[in-house]
């Protein structure tokens, strides 16, 4: 079925400079990747995060990989994971032997908070994972000082939201490791896939190129024959005397020299989407059946605009839009504890009344940057027949 308003489309669209240097990287970038594209894109958001260490990568997931391996997980160790997140949060930490342990989000903010975590914190505990969710940045001073009392690991997906700003520093900066997206629907998209994987801590920082790159290392000592032995060293990485696997995640240098680009606009991005955001929250305030996530500042980029419907049927408001309007809501982020993926892994229990709330009564809306003025406002005038239809019922 084709929707007037459908909810997959791309992020946003390129200006005529992003595509002008894309072309110039097609012609004459050499190599196509771990060239001078990738080093000014690491130093670009490094200035901007404010991190001492920024590597490009082929995803979040992949960044959340090889943050999983670096927290080196030994059997017994327990990982505290949102249940209301997508699945890349907790598998990489999963498949390293960790017991995971779901936490419940907050009621408001739909995103974990110190308070929602610290039942599910304890002794055993080596790592809490941190989804920012949506786009909104979550109180992580509070989750720094909980994780400092138990000597706990904090791995920041930030995967949605990039350039969202937490009083003074960036989400993502404040764990051990942040991820950050820049996947097809994201705010910013490096055309279609893409990362980046920050930290401040020195010795994470020192290894991550090897780990994303199959080991690879130029050698140390100068040769008077550059192939000998070989073009490049090959190391399997230590962490604190052990070794850690490497693999294969680069991300080339197209993607890079966008990145350039959009980074140097993504506020401006970010706050088109918010305004937006208010826009359609506002224009609805009437119809307290949709509850909203209304917050005015750079706290949320409004990657994607959800909402939970109270006292009327999420099912039958989904379809109508579909069907009546042909605006393609969507329902977003089955918990991970019902997946029969987690719970064969023996991860299949959990106490997590607010996300189950949530999940079983959100809605997410066509919420792209490429969607026209019009197309918003006639999802708007599609919500409120809608509601008021359910409300004749």
């Amino acid at each position: 079925m084709e929707y007037r308003v459908p909810f997959g489309v791309r992020a946003h669209s390129y200006s005529e400079e992003e595509i002008t240097e894309a072309l110039r990287i097609m012609r004459g970038s050499e190599p196509l990747t771990q060239g001078q594209n990738l080093r000014e894109f690491e130093r670009e958001i490094g200035r901007f995060a404010n991190v001492p260490f920024a590597y490009g990568i082929s995803s979040a997931t992949a960044g959340l990989e090889i943050a999983a391996s670096l927290c080196q997980l030994s059997e017994g160790d327990e990982v505290v994971i949102p249940a209301h997140t997508y699945t890349s949060s907790a598998y990489p930490f999963a498949k390293r032997g960790a017991a995971i342990v779901w936490a419940d989000i907050d009621p408001i903010t739909r995103v974990v908070t110190a308070e929602t975590l610290e039942s599910c914190v304890s002794a055993r505990t080596k790592v809490i994972v941190v989804p920012h969710l949506y786009g909104y940045g979550v109180e992580m001073q509070e989750i720094m000082d909980l994780a400092q009392r138990y000597q706990a690991l904090v791995i920041e997906d930030a995967a949605q939201a990039i350039g969202v700003r937490i009083g003074d520093a960036m989400a993502g900066t404040f764990g051990d490791a942040g991820v950050f997206s820049f996947h097809s629907h994201k705010n910013l998209t490096t055309l279609g896939e893409g990362g980046v994987l920050v930290t401040h801590d020195t010795k994470w920082g020192e290894i991550i190129p090897e780990l994303r790159h199959n080991g690879h290392r130029p050698y140390s000592d100068d040769r008077s024959d550059y192939w000998i032995p070989a073009m490049t060293d090959v190391v399997l990485p230590k962490l604190n005397g052990e070794p850690i696997w490497p693999m294969n995640c680069c991300l080339g240098e197209l993607a890079c020299g966008i990145g350039i680009k959009l980074l140097a606009r993504i506020d401006e991005i970010n706050s088109k989407k918010r305004d937006r955001a208010l826009h359609v929250i506002d224009s609805l305030v009437d119809f307290p059946e949709l509850v909203f996530h209304r917050e005015p500042s750079s706290r949320h980029n409004y990657y994607l605009l959800a909402a939970r419907l109270d006292g009327v049927s999420r099912d039958q408001f989904i379809r109508r839009m579909a069907h009546h309007h042909s605006v393609q809501c969507v329902v977003q982020y089955y918990p991970l504890y019902r997946y029969p993926f987690y719970r064969e892994l023996g991860f299949g229990e959990a106490v997590v009344p607010e996300t189950d709330k949530f999940y079983d009564n959100m809605v997410s809306f066509p919420f792209s940057h490429v969607l026209s003025e019009h197309q918003i406002d006639y999802v708007i005038e599609a919500t409120r027949e809608t509601l008021a239809w359910l409300r004749a019922q």
